[in-house]
């Protein structure tokens, strides 16, 4: 259903997504009206309880409109963290409207002196009367100019106590709704890829947020940061498969359409190992997708999820960004030219490394579950 919907109905919006770089209001209002944002989560909230099923879904949508696929995305982390850290009465507010598309969130961890390193945010959350104060900075939280509430990471400190003296680790998420007093979204950055949906910095001037907003023990939220983007990998890396794929068709349908010297451009060897190689690679990164996917529905946690995770994400996104390179290559001065959609997957390609932790934070994560760190 959703291949065909794919093909039907997001394909024809994919380029003129990109090309305005503009929120694509009625694709989410597809995506709601096919009940997809509720997909990885449980029955209670009309869910397949399935990550793996999610991230087909994801690769699908992927394969003709990234930026469609990245609805789905922006909507599943916030949950994600709410599901696993939030107590009974925020999961009833909230869980809710996000999986049937009444509300939309974002999270928000990224700092301009710390984007891979989260432990070491400056963002500061001050204990007061009622809860807590927040001052800071973030930038490229993505889908805030249209969040209802943003998850914001923040470090817990006394009062009057100076941001760099706070315990390491000590973060929490707090749940920040959008009329928050003290509380501003920025202008949408201008991208190179995921140009529709937009990437904005955030300000947080003494912006009250009442205790009940605090997810999770206070100072345990760095570990409900990383279960959440641990559980949400696999999806990163599908979208980096559902790209790979994409790009892969469009390469073999202009081979077949092209010809030189006397023959089809298919029919040269060269070419047909270039797309032997895209289809071995992507093949093999499926593979390693749908094994973290399936380990997460297995609930799979912890070391042995962020490993394969990583590996998932890693190989994935670097598999994206290597056919569409050399998908560019085979469509030859065409792949530069913005009436071909190939340069589009390129551009998303290379975003994908950096996102949800770039594959050098990734292979971090490898080495350190294999060697260890001194």
């Amino acid at each position: 259903m959703i291949r065909r919907v794919a093909i039907e109905k997001v394909a024809p919006r994919a380029a003129e997504i990109d090309a305005a770089g503009t929120y694509p209001q009625d694709m989410f209002d597809l995506l709601q009206e096919l009940g997809l944002f509720t997909l990885p989560f449980p029955a209670e909230y009309g869910g397949s309880d399935s990550m793996l099923s999610s991230c087909v879904a994801v690769e699908e949508l992927c394969r003709v409109c990234y930026n469609t696929a990245y609805l789905l995305i922006v909507q599943w982390v916030p949950f994600g963290a709410i599901l696993a850290g939030g107590n009974p009465t925020q999961q009833a507010k909230y869980l809710p409207g996000l999986a049937n598309g009444d509300l939309r969130a974002a999270i928000s961890t990224t700092e301009a002196q710390s984007g891979s390193d989260v432990a070491g945010i400056r963002t500061k959350a001050e204990r007061v009367d009622g809860g807590y104060r927040l001052n800071g900075a973030k930038i490229w939280c993505t889908n805030s100019s249209v969040a209802d509430f943003v998850l914001i990471a923040a470090k817990i400190v006394e009062e009057g106590q100076a941001v760099t003296e706070a315990k390491r680790g000590a973060i929490n998420l707090f749940i920040v709704e959008r009329d928050t007093p003290g509380f501003t979204v920025g202008p949408a950055e201008s991208k190179m890829g995921a140009r529709g949906v937009p990437s904005c910095p955030l300000f947080l001037d003494d912006a009250f947020i009442p205790e009940e907003n605090r997810l999770g023990e206070e100072g345990l939220g760095f570990k409900i940061v990383m279960e959440a983007f641990n559980k949400s990998r696999p999806i990163i890396g599908a979208r980096g498969v559902g790209l790979a794929q994409g790009a892969m068709d469009l390469s073999i349908d202009f081979v077949k359409q092209r010809a030189a010297f006397g023959q089809q451009v298919s029919n040269f060897q060269g070419v047909r190992w270039m797309i032997a190689d895209m289809a071995i690679q992507t093949e093999a990164a499926r593979s390693l997708v749908y094994r973290a996917a399936a380990m997460v529905d297995d609930g799979i946690t912890g070391q042995e999820l962020a490993q394969a995770a990583a590996i998932a994400k890693a190989q994935a996104t670097d598999t994206a960004m290597t056919v569409a390179t050399d998908a560019v290559q085979l469509f030859g001065a065409a792949g530069i030219s913005n009436d071909y959609p190939i340069n589009r997957y390129f551009r998303d390609a290379k975003v994908l490394q950096i996102v949800e932790g770039t594959n050098q934070i990734q292979r971090n994560i490898i080495a350190n579950n294999l060697i260890g760190r001194s």
